[in-house]
């Protein structure tokens, strides 16, 4: 393939997270150059082995996984256990990895992949809190220009918040270091709550991810049971958003998101607001254009390649 990606996945599984990383790996079209964990859905020492535990049930022992952040960089940790699972990966029995953790920590993994590819080849996929990322632009300024693109999955402004009325939780559990990550000058993309809400993880959806037979579709297919459950009642519709597996569909497939480069500041001053993404969609401010915010998806295209690529692991 021409233009293979490299990517760096930065994550905290979390089911949605599970499904994007099992995306990533059956498809031709990305290389993923290893897994960094941050403390996010669930603890630290459950989103790293929840991360091996994907790769081995797609086959994948061979990929290197990284811990990194165990908390925010200046709040308390706040988890979703509510809506993951005790384990952050309730649904399918899967079983304790046997591939190791990776002795580097997350940040100094990223900060030298970063220093050694080739500049403007990596691609940074976080899914998760911007945390390892923010450390690792403090630690090591040299990796910005060097960054091919972040493609991450957090905010909401159409759609406000999910966690408090005004803040989506990946900004929420972070907010700091998103300001960081969206001041640092690096070609961003931002897959927010106003796209992954038209993401629904329907019924037949979910069927037909079942029906293909195979154990990674089957155990996504009880992910997915376990986790929609909970945004079915929040939201009252057929299904949940699927959040995380939009960046990854965004690399394979552009052309099923649509969008605006607009401005995207964090609030990390108000309680009220914290962890807020004002999108300047209109471009009312002079404030530098910063991010491209997605705002539209071709839901039924999204899953249509999901299907067809966890049917190849």
């Amino acid at each position: 393939m021409a233009d293979k990606r490299k990517i760096i996945i930065d994550t905290d599984p979390g089911q949605d997270d599970a499904i994007a990383i099992l995306l990533a790996l059956a498809s031709p079209e990305v290389d993923m150059l290893g897994i960094t964990a941050v403390a996010g859905n669930v603890p630290l020492r459950l989103t790293e082995k929840n991360a091996r535990k994907i790769c081995e049930l797609a086959g994948r022992p061979d990929i290197k996984v990284y811990a990194g952040a165990i908390r925010p960089l200046l709040r308390t940790l706040v988890t979703a256990e509510e809506v993951h699972g005790e384990s952050g990966l309730n649904g399918p029995q899967l079983p304790e990895p046997t591939m190791p953790l990776q002795a580097r920590h997350a940040v100094d993994f990223i900060i030298e992949t970063l220093l050694e590819e080739e500049a403007g080849t990596v691609t940074l996929c976080p899914l998760g809190p911007l945390t390892n990322i923010a450390l690792a632009l403090i630690r090591e300024p040299r990796i910005a220009p060097r960054i091919r693109e972040i493609v991450l999955m957090g905010g909401g402004f159409f759609e406000g918040g999910n966690v408090t009325p005004a803040a989506e939780f990946n900004i929420h559990v972070d907010p700091h270091a998103a300001d960081i990550v969206l001041r640092a000058g690096v070609p961003t993309v931002m897959m927010p709550l106003d796209v992954t809400h038209k993401a629904l993880t329907t019924a037949r959806r979910v069927a037909a991810i079942r029906a293909l037979g195979n154990r990674v579709g089957i155990a996504t297919a009880e992910m997915l049971e376990f986790y929609e459950r909970f945004d079915e009642e929040k939201y009252g519709t057929d299904g949940g958003p699927l959040h995380d597996p939009c960046v990854i569909a965004y690399l394979i497939k552009p052309d099923l998101f649509r969008g605006r480069h607009c401005n995207v500041s964090v609030e990390i001053a108000s309680e009220l607001t914290m962890g807020m993404t004002v999108v300047d969609w209109w471009g009312v401010t002079s404030r530098a254009k910063n991010a491209t915010v997605m705002r539209h998806i071709d839901d039924d295209g999204f899953f249509a390649l999901l299907t067809e690529r966890l049917g190849q692991l």
